[in-house]
Order: structure tokens, then C-alpha cells, then sequence
């Protein structure tokens, strides 16, 4: 995305599950900043390496799509990640 236009329409291909015989998921969203968040929010890392996302005549392959999440440009509230040290103590 040059100009980081998050509120675009956007597709997502992802795996249903980790299984190599998986069967793949399509799924369309209103705004690029929404397929952007249910991917790095809702799906596993493998299958998050796994998917596709595109966005006008742009595509972004698996590790790809986490610094469009992670830049400050991003829209969308982002989901609150779970401190190291709790994780740790459990």
C-alpha cells in the first residue's frame, strides 16, 4: 500500500486449518485495516505465514502483513498483547 490506504476494500486467503491437505478460506472486508487486523489478530502464525491479502492491485504474503498492523498509520484500535512477565509466571 504507497499511500496506506487502510479504508479500501480488501480480500484475505487463509488456510482453515494447519493440516497440509487444509481447505482455503476466502473472506472480503470493507476496509484493508479490517482484513489486516482479523489476520494478525485472529490467525495462528503458520497460518498467518500461509495467507494472502489483497488490497486494490497490491498483494502482501504472510510476514508481510504484520508491519501494515504494526505502523502508526494504522487506523484501528489494535488488540492488547499479554505482558512477557505474566506469561512467564503461570
Amino acid at each position: 500500500m504507497e499511500e496506506k490506504d487502510y479504508f479500501v476494500e480488501a480480500a484475505l486467503y487463509y488456510g482453515k486449518s494447519e493440516n497440509r491437505g487444509r481447505t482455503l478460506a476466502f473472506r472480503r472486508f470493507g476496509q484493508a485495516a479490517e482484513a489486516i487486523r482479523f489476520a494478525v489478530e485472529e490467525l495462528t502464525p503458520s497460518i498467518l505465514n500461509g495467507c494472502k491479502l489483497e488490497i486494490g492491485e497490491a498483494e502482501y504474503f504472510g510476514r508481510a502483513i504484520r508491519p501494515l498492523y504494526d505502523d502508526s498509520a494504522f487506523p484501528l484500535s489494535r488488540r492488547k498483547r499479554a505482558s512477557r512477565r505474566n506469561n512467564d509466571t503461570q
